[in-house]
């Protein structure tokens, strides 16, 4: 016990040297704080209108009115819907996200992107204030890409701050600051949804992407900095199609196998989000009871990411590199689908959507964006945007549908299915972790801290 003791005060330890010396380090962890804090803010809302029961609130007439004169209730398929429209959208966006990259300089497109987000909570402000109809549907859709584009741009600002080595040692603490806010997201939510309605927390998420606005602000003088030491210029625009993501994804073969790690690892999620929600519709009858079962898992989850963000991620990251942080969650995956498809009780559904999501956020996570530290920029933000958005929404799409046929033969066929998808993500992990070993080492390596300029 002593041993762990004096473990954990070391890790705490260095955690406080860390941030003594490395001032980007408090900026980058609020900025994450703070844009997770407003999208988990939002996400209760955006759930509540995904499970709403009423479809005029959820879809536009004209879609309702559509499958009523086609004899189906647009209500039936809900979740589907939602999902189809989020990967279309996404896919509208590329060219338009590529053409903002390509064209205009980081200082100018950053605040741009969250400039967008701010304007749009303002709009659904007054769309939920005065109650119009097919509010749900848009809003899910949006706050669908505001969490992919908006996390994805940070993960590749933090790429222009922290060189290679810096980010396996702060990472895992950034992560960490991001699961703070996590937590408190849902808080907030809680206790003001009943005092100041659901419109006004659209006001609360806003006010916390203006401190992200803040924090880009001041952390641009390191990604100055980095950018000229690898001979970037003065944040010049990239230049270059606004489509080069997509060409890029499919000629290296590091970021094709991101691509495959990202495809299978969302098709894990949303195979055991969807049947787990129908496990747990049939264990708990009431919506008390469901909501607990949900609530014990959202704090588990929560609990295990952050210390593992503390104690074991820097350390794996320094020591082993990105290896054991994506190959590792993969076996634990497989193995618990392989125990799901034998055995799918609620409690064993629980404790693998426990291990799935924690060591996502936690492990995967900071080792995939530790890798675009090493690439070129255009990579960082245009191949690394075609990943995290279309990529990761194709699984949502492709995966969602197949649960809807698998789901009527049973869980167990849905698990064994699902542990095809495992051994496939796990496959995705390998092939980056060797993609990852062929990169050639930066010979313009930056100090691991510095000051700002």
């Amino acid at each position: 016990m002593n041993d762990v003791t004096a473990g954990a005060r070391g890790r705490f330890g260095r955690f406080r040297a860390e941030l003594g010396v490395s001032p980007q380090l408090w900026w980058a962890m609020l900025y994450f704080f703070c844009l997770l804090c407003g999208y988990y803010v939002l996400r209760p809302v955006r759930d509540a209108m995904g499970s709403s029961a009423d479809a005029a609130a959820v879809f536009p007439r004209a879609l309702i009115a559509f499958g009523e004169r086609h004899g189906f209730a647009v209500g039936d398929f809900t979740l589907q819907l939602l999902f189809t429209a989020t990967f279309v959208v996404m896919v509208l966006l590329q060219p338009l996200y590529g053409a903002l990259v390509s064209r205009f300089p980081r200082r100018v497109f950053l605040p741009a992107v969250y400039l967008v987000f701010i304007a749009c909570l303002l709009g659904f402000w007054w769309a939920f204030d005065s109650g119009a109809a097919g509010r749900g549907a848009l809003f899910f859709v949006w706050v669908a890409v505001f969490n992919l584009f908006a996390v994805t741009v940070f993960w590749s600002f933090m790429a222009d701050v922290f060189d290679n080595a810096h980010a396996k040692q702060v990472y895992g603490y950034i992560g960490a600051g991001g699961t703070v806010g996590a937590l408190l997201g849902p808080a907030i939510t809680r206790l003001l949804v009943e005092p100041v309605g659901v419109a006004n927390l659209l006001l609360v998420s806003a006010g916390f992407l203006c401190v992200c606005l803040l924090c880009i602000y001041k952390l641009r003088p390191w990604a100055k900095r980095r950018e000229q030491a690898q001979g970037g210029g003065d944040g010049r625009a990239m230049g270059g199609s606004v489509l080069a993501g997509l060409r890029l994804v499919w000629q290296r073969p590091l970021l094709r196998a991101l691509a495959v790690l990202m495809f299978f690892g969302v098709g894990v999620g949303t195979i055991l989000y969807n049947e787990q929600a129908a496990i747990a519709r049939a264990a708990f009858p009431t919506a008390e009871a469901r909501t607990a079962y949900y609530s014990m898992i959202d704090g588990a989850i929560n609990l295990l990411t952050i210390l593992v963000q503390l104690l074991l991620t820097r350390f794996l990251l320094q020591r082993y590199g990105i290896a054991p942080l994506l190959l590792l969650p993969g076996l634990a995956i497989v193995l618990g689908f392989a125990l799901l498809s034998a055995s799918p009780l609620p409690v064993l559904v629980a404790m693998v959507q426990i291990v799935t999501r924690a060591s996502e956020f936690s492990l995967a996570k900071p080792a995939r964006e530790t890798v675009y530290t090493r690439v070129e920029r255009e990579e960082r933000y245009k191949a690394k945007a075609v990943i995290d958005t279309a990529i990761y929404r194709g699984g949502d799409l492709t995966f969602v549908w197949a649960h809807k046929a698998l789901s009527a033969m049973g869980s167990h066929v849905v698990f064994m299915a699902g542990l095809g998808i495992a051994l496939g993500m796990t496959y995705g992990a390998w092939r980056v972790v060797r993609a990852e070993r062929t990169l050639p080492q930066d010979p313009r390596v930056e100090p691991v801290h510095g000051t700002s300029t």
